[in-house]
């Protein structure tokens, strides 16, 4: 069954794992810069930018607790459907765009077994345009309830880094944190055959709260 998290939790707003490369330099920079403002008027116009910088990643890197919908299938990624494709083998491709400001912590679209994880190492280009096909990816596959479901993470101009949180073999639960992509970019999801499609081009999602198939 989905993790529902408490009325507590949901209040709390927890950060990120694997945003303490970027986190950590940030936040002790503005400290610092805070710290000697106080003694220098150089430190202190310098501590403006770094504590909005440091601000920003904190917003950045947030990961909220979600109660988690009902349904077979819900969106593993906050942002908005970039476009919805047939394939030549009868899936169907939804693209999720992330921006900056989406929340970048992935989900299990369904609950079932992780079959692969594989690193594709590739380009950097902005994640809406056509040859973000090629850019750096993490292919995941899931054995569940309705076959083998593949997702893709797929790094854009911005996010240099895809995090996944759980590895082969691992067990996971509908809803369930599984990676990261630093910055946001781009997450397809392949819907099986006979899936209908819930959602349209244009629509915001919420990792772990919009349904994308439909009964």
């Amino acid at each position: 069954m989905p993790h529902s998290p408490s009325s507590a939790q949901r209040g709390r707003i927890r950060l990120a794992r694997g945003a303490s490369p970027w986190l950590l330099p940030t936040v002790a920079t503005a400290a610092l810069s805070l710290a000697r403002a106080r003694r220098s008027r150089g430190a202190a116009v310098a501590a403006v930018p770094a504590t909005a910088l440091a601000a920003g990643m904190l917003w950045f890197f947030r990961d909220p607790e979600r109660e988690i919908a009902q349904g077979r299938v819900i969106s593993p990624a906050d942002g908005v459907v970039q476009s919805i494709m047939p394939w030549k083998d009868g899936r169907t491709r939804v693209a999720i765009f992330m921006s900056p400001l989406n929340v970048h912590v992935n989900r299990a679209p369904l609950a079932g077994t992780v079959t692969s994880v594989e690193h594709v190492p590739g380009g950097f280009v902005p994640a809406f345009n056509k040859e973000s096909e090629n850019n750096e990816r993490v292919v995941w596959h899931f054995d569940t309830e309705l076959g083998d479901i593949e997702m893709v993470q797929i790094a854009g101009a911005v996010a240099r880094r895809i995090v996944p949180y759980i590895e082969q073999g691992a067990k996971v639960e509908q809803g369930e944190r599984i990676g990261l992509i630093r910055f946001g970019s781009r997450v397809d999801l392949y819907l099986p055959e006979g899936v209908e499609v819930a959602v349209e081009v244009g629509q915001p999602t919420t990792a772990g709260v919009t349904r994308l198939d439909r009964d």
